[in-house]
């Protein structure tokens, strides 16, 4: 009798709490963009025209200035006006250093120049024979590829439960372990420590392909 009521009541728990937590994160994101309605002028402000506020307008405001921003950028002129934004920012240190390091965090997960995060590896980390999962991120270059001899690859090992931090390591290529794994099952194993794995994972290989 006891087991089952604790059975039960485990099994509710696995389905409201990530039910919870996704609806929090999704009332913030959604709260956060409504605000951005805020910096419009009430002669546009669209509660002014409407008898109450439609909660998700700023959704729809912000996804239509995004699209706007980037039709405007593909052609010469709004390239040009980017372009000029870029070189004034750069001349005020922090905004620089804030800009530019967003700018290249953003471009490693949509350019397809970049690996980003699509990459599963498992690194021996902290010590030999004790092994970590984490993300191949690209290759150094400069003067971190030749101190490193050139056959390296930068990898990222994220922290347990928390994924947002981590440790960046260059390591030899030769001694990255690739595994058949998607980032959305790496994530999984990262975050409950273990606890879920995927029901099936690829034969693991030395090296990237």
């Amino acid at each position: 009798m006891t087991k089952g009521i604790r059975g039960c009541f485990i099994t509710g728990l696995l389905v409201v709490v990530p039910l919870y937590i996704t609806i929090y994160v999704l009332s913030l994101i959604v709260g956060f963009m409504d605000n951005v309605l805020g910096l419009l002028p009430g002669l546009v402000h669209p509660d002014t025209y409407l008898p109450f506020h439609i909660p998700g307008l700023g959704v729809i405001f912000t996804v239509g200035v995004i699209f706007l921003v980037g039709l405007l950028t593909k052609n010469i002129f709004g390239r040009a006006l980017v372009v000029l934004g870029e070189r004034l920012i750069s001349k005020i240190p922090l905004l620089r250093m804030v800009y530019n390091a967003t700018k290249q965090f953003l471009e490693t997960f949509f350019s397809e120049e970049h690996e980003g995060f699509k990459h599963v590896v498992l690194v021996e980390f902290p010590r030999s024979g004790v092994y970590s999962v984490g993300f191949q991120t690209g290759r150094p270059k400069g003067s971190l590829k030749d101190k490193t001899g050139g056959d390296s690859v930068s990898v990222f090992v994220p922290t347990t439960p928390n994924p947002t931090t981590g440790f960046y390591m260059i390591v030899k290529e030769s001694e990255v372990i690739s595994i058949d794994l998607s980032v959305e099952d790496a994530f999984k194993i990262i975050m409950t420590a273990g606890m879920v794995m995927p029901d099936k994972t690829g034969k693991p290989g030395s090296g990237k392909n």
